[in-house]
């Protein structure tokens, strides 16, 4: 028969000893009595039968593992067959016939084994830390968050973040009460834990600017105290490599053209571009480098290492030579069931115990019979059978049913089909049910044999079909109950010939990472295994076998429930099997007097090393272990190396154990590779050199051979963890865990323990199902606990522990974890855990050390480097304004005033301005003329109502729009200086007003011009609830002017008179005013008109915030100065009608557009699904010549591609979008324009980048960062790139600050105080070196760097790009290196499909990542361990904090920019209202 079973002998096959034995564990094992009910019970009942077994094994158990305290079942079985002299068979016990289904929900079938850790050890390594209080503090989670609810049904809170720019400058002096309370936990936690840490941090450059005083003091003095131990030397990873692009073109002809020969230019290009050097291959470029990166740990000198000598191969004794011994199994079956046909074969009991049906060895011989005439006759026709001899076939039989499946397994041998016993499949989705249909595939599989019972329960599609299981491959069902069986003819007889090496079935066997072989046992193999076995165990007739385990599997373990059970020692027989080497040893039935079995105390540390050494040290981490007997009959048995060669073991080494036998395993099916590496291993000695010639098969067994050649096995291949060079075992693991108290919190049985690859080591993650009625307090306290204890007993550190849901984790077919699924939901991010704690900062112990940063090299030695290696100084420049033709208009006019007046008498009816609503009808317009005539009024107000000198500061409070531009002019008209500010959010009074009220203030405003309905919002309750209303200046309404020309217009008396003042809040929180000139305006515009060749008769569409920088220059006074039409398109109407800008844009066919990344963004997610509503609109963007982004930033790769492939459908050019770059020095600093080359792209290295360094790499290269050009530098800008700490020039392609020279730089802050030492540092600055001119530069505070590329600028010359990098003052100091956040948050927003936005500061010395789940609460804390690997792996951090918000929490200002420091704020202060907060160890 189909060895399925463990074997059990008992005198008699009748004897009431069987049922009391059966019936009493399964009644325990089923809860039906108690522990002390069973003792009881048992004593009274079997105290009669145990003291009379003398003589005999009464128990032989089978094992791939040691005999270990906590008992479970095994996992896979072997064909045996009892001797040929037993006649009676075995009994085998399954639960109930009537639902198999049932079977599979067990939790006691654990599929592993448990070791020998004893839970007084446990409590004894946690008693240790029993004084110390919580380390860390618990997380927050809101209530909600794991109550099944529809996504939607969660509303966000209304944060208008789009209209909120300047929300973050309020900052709290103090934090809250609340807040201190909550983070009483965090100072102990982060005081204590972060001592270990191997993350060493310096605070942000953030934190200069205005930190709170007070509570958010004192908590920066307790952590700045803090201090970090790094376990590791820093690699240099500072070497820079040559720029890759930068090939010089041969100048020499190829052979074979002779000089003087006519060739053509573009010939003589591409025969000197031939010659070129090949770039390197891809493996040049794509090195890993982590050898360089990473802190290998240093060898412990302590570690203990194998001392014994090279072991030799261990023989089991020979097989003996019986007379009678069939031929092949098929020839026994035929033998018994013709001789001896009313004796039993096996007896099928239920779960009471009680028989169920008894099949005989007559009936098993007929009815196999029948099956196999019925395969090979009845399923096709003569010509064309269904089945050949050969075929592989599938079995699917219930584990209640092992009459059938021995019926249907015999009947597959006799017909000579392949079996291929499967688990019966519940659901379309079974774990891992597409890697056993990829087997089904591969083995060629178009026939599954089942039960009418079994075939009636399998999941059903709508009309009656089975449904079609993942994976796997179209079969055809047949049922193989008597009834649709046809009798043979009785001249037919199936065909047994002599066993040979042909296959006779396949086994199914599931590797660690998830995928299913398929192991092929040749019949010689079955024959050969069955004689081993009858001879090991000394089997003879009249003896019954008990089978407790799955009859389709390998063999498993069952010695540990009947050894605490009160059976003598050595009664219990345990054995070591493998699905490649089938069995491999047994402990030989005992007698009365033989000593006990041998056992070893060994050192869990000794064995982390894979060294044997006996434990006399700490008690606690000693692990027990028994033997498993001697190697089979036949069979000769080595340990090899687990890694690399299959060299021999020392004799005091573990290794893998490897068995060269004819008993076991042939080949992998299908897999001709593995199966060299597994089935056909030669082993070698420590030369290199073949011990032998004899092949060996390697077992996945871990294991020694100790005195007398017992073997003891410890572990399977399959479970260990191999973690900073050290071996763990998973089931020792989770025994630990197990033992600390864990009946409370989480299901025994139901912990799963695997190893994830992070930063270049392996991560040991722990995760257990957690009972209903577990409290939030219970569950971290028993996590900590199991933490505490793992690191006291394994002295390894866990780096994730996870808390799932009851009944959620992936189930084996025989309700086991199905460990590789599970680790799969882990990666995937689709776990859904309810509580979750990772350790990274104790773990992840190889990371790099801290830059330390060396004194820096002066300026004059760096210019004298560069000149020697033949760099030019990174410095760049616009075409020169003087060259430049251009008509008079700047000669007569140098004020925007005069410009408009002019163009008022001139061309009085052309229109400047178009203002459209969200239905894109026009609103208002203005031409030249009455543009000039309501700024006129306008300052007549001014002069009249408010009393205003000319120089006084003037408010703009106005919606987007036409009264904006007309209040502007009108203002200048009165010589005063105007200020534009975005008016409040009626609906967030309390957000947006105190920024209005701050501008206000600091701009020294002496009146506020405004609309009515903004003047009665700024007198409102509501406002005086905010701020307080009875101190606003003058507040004047221009909706109602009365038409009163003014007497004189003002004229300054000089250019450098200020015109306006622009205020911006930057993302760091800090609100700047710059102060422009007239000439700075009318150089601005000058230069915008000549990149953009603006002139009367264009028009452009403008899609901006016209409130500061660019967009307010490009709203309010472009037009004027270059006479062309703007077509004004406020953001805020998109959000009712997001066709609005492109069908402007198409109806008006525009050649020049103008929007912000957010409006991007907009119509990128709202509109890129709807490409062919877009065409049947009528939509064509084929006219759009530049679409260009307006910027502070580095420049959004991603996201203008995606933009321009969506859009090519409608006729969008991939060259028409760009970007500009300006800062608040001088807002517009590059500008794409009409002439000169595309936009250039480069990658870099982002760890040069850390370093300031800039490396270029080829596309695809590891860590590569993709920069593009911020567009063409405007005429009459000059850049160079600057140290910023040396302010010495840098030479090109070296990252540095980007200082400016132009004529439309602002003319400096305006502040308060007019700090002059800040205002001479930003805007009159110059170089420390190299400068003969003494230029005098304005810091932009942007990080970039410029390279000269092959392409040719508009004057002829080599042009040079621009690439900006980011801000500095958002730059993260972390571990010595620089960080720009937008890099962290582009790799934590790609993790996880649920992940809406993310944004990262840093709080203290730890980085936090808040990130804003889109998708149900539910998958919050999946998130929480994506977050922090990936930003381990890929930027070498560790993340301190991660935070889930709803979506919109993060706050965006209205260019689309997020305000960091203002969440930080929002998050110190306890406003967030997280669905989830993690603090990370």
């Amino acid at each position: 028969m189909y060895d399925t079973c463990i074997w059990s002998l008992l005198s008699a096959p009748g004897d009431k000893r069987l049922q009391v034995q059966v019936r009493l564990f399964l009644s325990l094992v089923l809860g039906d009595i108690t522990q002390k009910g069973y003792e009881k019970k048992r004593a009274k009942l079997l105290a009669p039968y145990v003291p009379q077994t003398q003589g005999r094994c009464l128990f032989q158990l089978s094992c791939d593992c040691f005999p270990g305290v906590d008992p479970a079942l095994q996992k896979e079985s072997k064909p045996q067959m009892p001797a040929p002299s037993a006649t009676p068979a075995s009994a085998s016990s399954s639960s109930s016939a009537s639902k198999f289904h049932r079977a599979r929900s067990g939790g006691a079938r654990d599929e592993r084994y448990r070791s020998d850790i004893h839970t007084e050890a446990v409590q004894a390594a946690l008693a240790k830390h029993k004084e110390q209080k919580m380390a860390l503090p618990m997380p927050t989670k809101r209530r909600s968050t794991f109550v099944q609810s529809p996504a939607d049904a969660c509303t966000p809170p209304d944060t208008s973040s789009a209209s909120e720019d300047e929300g973050s400058l309020r900052r709290q002096a103090a934090l809250s009460a609340a807040l201190h309370q909550s983070l009483q936990n965090a100072e102990s936690w982060i005081n204590r834990s972060i001592q270990g840490s191997s993350t060493s941090s310096s605070a942000s450059s953030t934190l200069s600017h205005g930190e709170g005083k007070g509570t958010s003091g004192s908590l920066a003095d307790v952590f700045a105290n803090t201090r970090i131990e790094n376990f590791s030397v820093p690699p240099d990873v500072t070497a820079t490599t040559s720029s890759s692009s930068a090939r010089p073109a041969t100048s020499s002809f190829p052979p074979g053209v002779p000089v003087s020969s006519r060739v053509s230019t573009k010939i003589q290009q591409l025969l000197n571009t031939l010659k070129r050097p090949k770039r390197p291959p891809l493996k040049e470029f794509f090195v890993d480098d982590f050898e360089e990166i990473v802190e290998v740990p240093q060898p412990d000198p302590n570690q203990p290492k194998p001392e014994g000598r090279q072991m030799t191969p261990v023989k089991g004794e020979p097989l003996g030579v019986v007379c009678n011994w069939p031929p092949a199994l098929e020839a026994a079956l035929q033998r018994w069931g013709t001789t001896q046909a009313k004796c039993p074969c096996l007896t099928a009991l239920d779960v009471t115990g009680k028989p169920v049906y008894t099949l005989t060895y007559g009936k098993l011989w007929s009815r196999s019979l029948k099956l196999a005439y019925t395969l090979l006759n009845k399923l096709g026709t003569k010509n064309e059978p269904v089945l050949k001899p050969g075929d592989r076939v599938a079995l699917v039989y219930p584990n209640n049913d092992p009459v059938m499946f021995m019926v249907a397994f015999y009947g597959c041998l006799l017909a000579e089909v392949i079996p291929v016993p499967i688990e019966v499949p519940l659901t379309r989705k079974d774990a891992g049910g597409q890697q056993i249909g990829f087997l089904l595939g591969s083995c060629g599989i178009a026939l599954a044999l089942t039960t009418e019972v079994c075939l009636k329960g399998l999941p059903k599609t709508q009309n009656g079909e089975i449904v079609q299981f993942k994976g796997w491959p179209r079969l055809k069902w047949v049922v193989t109950d008597s009834k649709y069986l046809s009798k043979s003819p009785k001249d037919w007889q199936p065909n047994i010939s002599a066993a040979g090496t042909e296959p006779a079935y396949i086994e199914y066997k599931t590797s660690k990472e998830g995928s299913v072989m398929g192991v092929t046992v040749s019949r010689i193999a079955m024959l050969s295994h069955c004689q081993a076995l009858s001879q090991a165990c000394n089997y003879s007739e009249g003896e019954t076998i008990v089978n407790v385990l799955d009859f389709k599997k390998d063999a498993g373990l069952w010695h540990g429930i009947l050894t605490s059970h009160g059976l003598k020692p050595e009664a219990i027989c345990p054995c070591a099997t493998s699905p490649e080497a089938m069995t491999i040893a047994i402990r030989r039935p005992g007698v009365p007097g033989a000593p006990l079995p041998g056992r070893a105390i060994l050192s869990m540390n000794g064995l982390s090393f894979g060294v044997i050494r006996v434990n006399t040290e700490d008690k606690n981490s000693a692990l027990t272990v028994q033997d498993v007997g001697h190697v089979m009959p036949g069979g000769m048995m080595c340990i090899v190396k687990p890694d690399g060669p299959p060299q021999l073991c020392k004799t005091d080494e573990i290794g893998e154990i490897c068995v060269s036998s004819r008993a076991g395993g042939m080949m992998y099916y299908g897999l001709a590779g593995v199966t060299k590496n597994t089935f056909e291993v030669i082993p070698v000695n420590s030369a290199g050199s073949p011990v032998g010639e004899v092949p060996f098969v390697r077992s996945g067994l871990l294991g020694f051979v100790g005195p007398g050649s017992l073997v003891f096995v410890v572990g399977k291949m399959d479970g260990l963890l191999t973690v900073s060079g050290r071996r763990h075992n998973a089931d020792d693991i989770v025994a630990t865990g197990l033992a600390v108290e864990s009946i409370k919190t989480v299901y025994r049985g139901r912990i799963a323990v695997f190893s994830v690859s992070v930063f270049y080591d392996e991560r040991i993650v722990v995760v257990a199902e957690q009972r209903p009625d577990a409290s939030e307090e219970d569950s971290f306290q028993w996590m900590s606990r199991v933490l505490q204890a793992i690191d006291s007993i394994h002295q390894v550190g866990v780096y994730c522990l996870a808390l799932v849901p009851a009944n959620t984790l992936p189930k084996t077919p025989l309700g086991g974890i199905h460990i590789s699924q599970t680790k799969q939901h882990f990666l995937e991010g689709s776990l859904h855990p309810c509580n979750i704690l990772m350790c990274p900062h104790t773990c992840v112990t190889n990371l790099p050390k801290p830059r330390q940063k060396q004194p820096g090299v002066g300026p004059a030695s760096v210019m004298v480097g560069n000149l020697v290696a033949g760099k030019r100084i990174a410095q760049a420049s616009g075409r020169d304004l003087g060259q430049i033709e251009d008509n008079d208009l700047v000669k007569k006019h140098q004020f925007l005033t005069e410009v408009l007046q002019w163009r008022a008498q001139a061309t009085p009816d052309h229109p400047l301005f178009l203002l459209l609503n969200a239905k894109g009808t026009t609103v208002c317009t203005a031409t030249c003329l009455q543009l000039h005539k309501k700024a006129e009024r306008i300052a007549s107000v001014l002069c009249d109502k408010g009393h205003l000198n000319a120089g006084d500061n003037v408010v703009l409070l106005y919606p987007p729009g036409i009264e904006l531009i007309t209040a502007f002019y009108g203002c200048l008209y009165a010589g005063c200086i105007p200020v534009t500010v975005r008016p409040p959010h009626a609906q967030s009074l309390t957000a947006t007003l105190p920024t209005v009220r701050m501008i206000v203030e600091v701009s020294k405003a002496a009146c506020i011009l405004t609309t009515q309905t903004l003047m009665r919002l700024l007198k409102s309750r509501e406002a005086a609830a905010a701020v307080d209303v009875k101190t606003w200046p003058t507040i004047i309404d221009t909706d109602d002017l009365p038409r009163k020309r003014l007497s004189q217009i003002y004229k300054p008396p000089t250019p450098e008179m200020l015109a306006y003042l622009d205020f911006s809040v930057s993302t760091t929180g800090m609100l700047t005013g710059v102060k422009m000139s007239h000439a700075a305006v009318s150089g601005l515009c000058r230069a915008i008109k000549l990149q953009c060749e603006l002139y009367s008769s264009r028009q452009i569409a403008i899609c901006l915030d016209p409130y500061c920088g660019l967009g307010f220059v490009l709203w309010c006074l472009c037009s004027v100065y270059s006479g062309h039409q703007s077509i004004l398109i406020p953001p805020m109407e998109l959000e009712s009608n997001l066709f609005l800008w492109l069908s402007t844009v198409s109806q008006y066919k525009i050649r020049d557009t103008f929007c912000s990344y957010s409006v991007m963004e907009l119509c990128t997610k709202g509109l890129g699904n709807q490409v062919e509503m877009l065409k049947a609109r009528g939509i064509n963007l084929s006219c759009v010549r530049t679409c260009v982004v307006v910027a502070e930033e580095r420049p959004r790769v991603s996201l203008t591609h995606s933009f321009s492939k969506l859009f090519k459908d409608i006729g969008l050019s991939s060259r028409a979008v760009s970007t500009t770059f300006g800062s608040r020095v001088n807002v517009a600093i590059c500008l794409q324009g009409t002439s000169g080359p595309d936009p250039t792209t480069v990658y870099v290295d982002l760890k040069s980048l850390r370093h300031d360094r800039v490396r270029l790499v080829e596309r695809g290269a590891p860590q590569s960062l993709l920069l593009s050009e911020s567009g063409k530098i405007l005429p009459g800008v000059k850049v160079v790139i600057v140290n910023p700490e040396t302010k010495g020039p840098l030479g090109d392609s070296h990252l540095g600050e980007i200082w400016v020279n132009s004529p439309h730089t602002a003319s400096g802050y305006y502040t308060i105080y007019d700090n002059e030492t800040l205002q001479a540092d930003h805007f009159n600055t110059r170089l420390s070196f190299g400068d003969a001119a003494q230029t005098l530069w304005a810091r932009t505070g942007y990080l970039g760097f410029v390279r000269r590329t092959e392409l040719t600028a508009a004057s002829g010359e080599r042009h040079d790009a621009l690439y900006v990098v980011g801000a500095l003052d958002e730059t993260l100091e972390l571990r010595g290196l620089r960080y720009h956040p937008i890099d962290i948050e582009t790799s934590v927003s790609r993790t996880h499909r649920s992940i809406a936005e993310c944004a990262v500061f840093t709080w203290t010395n730890l980085l936090v990542v808040v990130v804003e789940l889109c998708g149900c609460e539910q998958e919050a804390l999946d998130l929480v361990p994506l977050v922090t690997n990936v930003v381990l792996e890929e930027h070498y951090l560790i993340v301190g904090v991660v935070v889930v918000v709803d979506p919109g929490v993060i706050p965006i200002n209205s260019r689309g920019e997020k305000q960091r420091m203002h969440l930080r704020d929002s998050f110190l202060a306890d406003q967030l209202d997280p669905i989830y907060v993690a603090y990370n160890m």
